[in-house]
């Protein structure tokens, strides 16, 4: 069996927090631990965060999350002019001490245990985050997804 979520969302601040109460009362719900419910939340947060900085001028954005076994795939896709290529996001410098932004990246990288990102040049962008789901003792999640 296989678990999917997903939504099409306003490029708006207030569209984070639904999205990450819904996956997570999902994951929750199938009884995935709390820290890998953290992780995936700050991973998505960031994401959609980055949306909403940067994908002008899309007026809107999904967000889709398959679980699948033992693994979560998020996408976050924004239809917005993209990002240039020549600004590797895999590469990207450290911001400054003190800086309010620009750690986005660096917050995925270190929660995801594997991130993708295509750029869809003047189509938007596509984030895919995969993190590998560990579950509490006597959880319905894995005998649900074996079936």
């Amino acid at each position: 069996m296989e678990a999917t979520i997903a939504l099409r969302l306003p490029r708006d601040a207030a569209s984070v927090p639904l999205t990450r109460q819904m996956l997570d009362g999902t994951l929750r719900s199938l009884g995935v631990e709390p820290q890998v419910r953290d992780d995936i939340e700050l991973m998505l947060t960031e994401a959609c965060s980055n949306v909403i900085r940067h994908a002008e001028p899309s007026d809107d954005y999904t967000v889709s999350a398959t679980v699948h076994d033992h693994l979560c795939i998020i996408k976050v896709i924004d239809t917005g002019n993209g990002f240039d290529p020549e600004k590797d996001p895999n590469k990207m410098v450290d911001p400054e001490p003190g800086a309010e932004h620009g750690r986005g990246m660096q917050i995925m990288h270190a929660l995801a245990d594997d991130i993708r990102f295509t750029n869809r040049r003047e189509n938007g962008a596509v984030v895919c985050l995969e993190k590998r789901l560990r579950y509490a003792p006597g959880a319905a999640g894995p005998s649900l997804m074996a079936t």
